[in-house]
């Protein structure tokens, strides 16, 4: 049985929400790399509205990214993650705020699994690292 998971908004999320924008650009300032978006938001079988996906060089990168973005949607957007994963070892953090689903991986993770292919039928956009 699915976890129900309850959108917090009525209205779904766009590039230009603040959620959305401050994970970006707590990504950036722990210098994520190729930083994509997958607009999920016309896949019916989607969880989520979007999926922002980086890659760190390092498992203490890993870290910080996840850490700062955890801080950062507090302080901007008052927004607690609904679930995070992969703390332990720092191959793979996803953090679940259940619109919005962010994935910070190592390359060869990112690689292996190819989230950007298995979603290649939703709209991806590059993000400026």
């Amino acid at each position: 049985m699915l976890a129900t998971r309850k959108r917090k908004t009525v209205a779904r999320l766009t590039r230009n929400s603040k959620i959305f924008k401050a994970i970006v650009h707590a990504i950036q300032q722990k210098k994520g790399e190729h930083i994509v978006s997958i607009d999920l938001r016309k896949i019916p079988e989607a969880v989520a509205d979007f999926f922002i996906i980086c890659e760190a060089t390092s498992t203490t990168q890993v870290k910080a990214i996840a850490e700062n973005v955890t801080v950062e949607l507090e302080n901007a957007c008052g927004e607690l993650p609904y679930k995070h994963e992969g703390k332990q070892s720092l191959q793979w953090v996803l953090i679940d705020y259940v619109n919005v689903v962010v994935h910070v991986m190592l390359p060869e993770n990112r690689r292996f699994y190819k989230l950007e292919e298995m979603w290649s039928d939703a709209p991806q956009e590059e993000h400026l690292a």
